[in-house]
């Protein structure tokens, strides 16, 4: 059974950076679909990457990479605003399984 937990979230000034972690327990396989997804306060789930590519309104701030031997994906975040404030989840895609979500992390960016 693969779980995934986010951590790195918190409160940030604007134009600051945070990198959010996304670590998988279980096997993690390179077929395995990794991304990020954001809810915002009153918002519906919107996509950030699915680690191809990115939301329009990333605007070239944000950055997924992934380390398989450590079972982690990363979301870097520079140059937050405000409007960037939202529980983050990450989730992973594998052809043939049920998608698996994190419990999210919330980041707060606010001077």
């Amino acid at each position: 059974q693969v779980q995934l937990v986010e951590s790195g979230g918190g409160l940030v000034q604007p134009g600051g950076s945070l990198r959010l972690s996304c670590v998988v327990s279980g096997t993690i396989l390179s077929i395995d679909v990794m991304g990020w997804y954001r809810q915002a306060p009153g918002k519906e789930r919107e996509l950030v990457t699915d680690s191809t590519r990115y939301a329009e309104f990333v605007e070239g701030r944000f950055t997924i990479s992934r380390d398989n031997a450590k079972k982690t994906v990363y979301l870097q975040m520079n140059s937050l605003k405000p409007e960037d404030t939202a529980v983050y989840y990450c989730y992973l895609r594998r052809p043939g399984s049920r998608e698996v979500w994190g419990q999210g992390t919330l980041v707060t960016v606010s001077s």
